[in-house]
């Protein structure tokens, strides 16, 4: 007997046979079956997946803005000072491991290239690489103690990102716009401002499984931010006229083909660009900003330019309800990846100082840092040893390296975690990748275990079947 009436070879199709067969698995084909619906994640995924939405608990922080800085910033020459590697520098510590391989190395130990000072009531110890940050360390919570999972920069800045160090899986970016939905229905929920392509590309800021309404948008610094933003019918009514008749179009094409997620997400987007085309360029317009908000961030007038223009236009688009802002300095090349010589670590640091002071004081005498999360890391750290005695550069290290969060519910003027006295490894209270998502997570209001979508039969999460809140460190 046949028990499919048209020729189905997906996945559904096959399950369905099955069920329509079976007396003894109903439950458990249905509950399959379920798991490939494009509905098949919670109730978050309705017909309209931007919609604003409640958190699973009072929120600190309604928004992140997350600096990624690319090719691993070296910890003991920036973030955790370590005197006995001064004293020490030069001699001999015997290690497991050399990027990536198993063993026991002789290495040779290097001195950091940048003296430490304390600074501000809290007397945090941050190093000559960044003068301007230093003066905000009241606001920061520097964590000296991440853990993360590989030494490769391409697993790492996957991990660093979708808290998966092997596979494609959504950015912690999308599962907070799935979770929380959008503040302003005229703008992405999620923006990437990239220079350059990351190390795993544009993985970085992918949605994967999540409805594709979660991806981000990228946004290239230049004269023109995001291409095609501006209308080109000849006046907004016939525009409106026009893309009214398209979505009319869109809604019977999806009917005839059933819930596809990926035809509803583009008939989504076609709302959000026209939304985007009115309110896009004035937030990218900054005549109205004064002359002593650039000083401030250290931004020419008239520059569209720089990690000082990345961000102003953070602020700006926080102000203007964006859920998740992310901005990455540099590329995959021409980075913090200093093999050869720790010096090129001081344009880099130049490039993002000012600015990041500056955006961190400007949210502060907005009163945005209340409710505005703003999260500092890199991939990885680097050695705080070498093969070579006279080395310059450092290589990668996963171990441990040193992060940062500010405002948002998290305690100011602290400092969490120790490495080592040489800073080779985790001396006290680790803090995994993992358990920094779900921080992130808990400060926005989410349960990290809650924040789940099913997919090929599993419920996913950001955190997988890890992840702890750093709760010590929560104001």
């Amino acid at each position: 007997m046949n028990y499919c009436t048209s020729p189905d070879p997906s996945r559904r199709g096959l399950l369905r046979s099955m069920a329509a067969g079976s007396i003894l698995w109903p439950a458990i084909v249905n509950e399959l079956i379920a798991g490939d619906s494009p509905s098949a994640g919670p109730s978050l995924a309705a017909a309209d997946p931007l919609a604003a939405r409640s958190p699973h608990f009072q929120p600190k922080a309604k928004r992140v803005i997350f600096l990624h800085m690319s090719g691993g910033v070296s910890h003991v020459e920036s973030w955790d000072p370590k005197p006995r590697l001064v004293t020490d520098a030069g001699k001999t510590v015997t290690v497991p491991e050399f990027q990536g391989r198993k063993g026991s190395f002789e290495m040779f130990l290097k001195g950091p290239q940048w003296k430490f000072s304390p600074h501000g009531r809290c007397g945090t110890e941050v190093s000559e690489l960044f003068p301007q940050m230093a003066r905000c360390v009241d606001d920061l919570c520097v964590i000296r103690s991440m853990k993360t999972d590989h030494t490769n920069h391409y697993e790492a800045t996957l991990g660093i990102h979708t808290g998966s160090f092997s596979f494609a899986r959504p950015s912690i970016g999308s599962w907070v716009s799935y979770g929380l939905g959008t503040e302003n229905r005229n703008l992405p929920s999620f923006i990437v401002i990239a220079p350059h392509a990351p190390y795993a590309g544009n993985q970085v800021w992918g949605s994967d499984f999540l409805p594709g309404a979660h991806q981000g948008t990228r946004v290239v610094p230049g004269p023109e931010p995001i291409a095609n933003v501006r209308r080109r019918s000849r006046s907004e009514r016939l525009q409106e006229l026009e893309l009214a008749e398209l979505a009319a179009m869109n809604r019977r094409h999806l009917a005839e083909r059933g819930a596809d997620p990926l035809l509803a997400a583009r008939i989504k987007s076609f709302e959000t660009a026209f939304g985007m085309q009115s309110e896009m360029p004035e937030a990218f317009d900054l005549s109205g900003e004064t002359a002593e908000t650039l000083r401030l961030y250290g931004l020419e007038p008239g520059s569209t330019q720089g990690f000082a223009w990345q961000c102003l236009m953070a602020r700006r688009l926080a102000e203007r309800g964006v859920r998740f802002i992310e901005l990455i300095d540099v590329g995959s090349s021409a980075n913090w990846d200093a093999h050869g010589d720790m010096m090129t670590h001081l344009p880099l640091a130049k490039n993002v100082d000012q600015p990041i002071a500056g955006l961190l004081q400007d949210l502060k005498r907005r009163g945005l840092l209340d409710d505005t999360l703003v999260v500092w890391t890199t991939e990885f750290g680097r050695t705080p040893f070498n093969a070579a005695a006279n080395a310059a550069g450092r290589e990668h290290h996963h171990w441990v390296f040193s992060s940062w969060l500010a405002g948002g519910g998290v305690k100011g003027g602290i400092t969490y975690g120790e490495s080592d006295e040489h800073g080779i490894n985790v001396a006290k209270d680790v803090v995994h990748v993992h358990d920094f998502h779900a921080t992130i997570l808990h400060l926005l209001g989410l349960d990290h275990t809650r924040l789940t979508w099913r997919h090929s039969g599993r419920d996913y999460r950001l955190t997988d079947v890890h992840g702890r809140v750093v709760t010590p460190i929560l104001a």
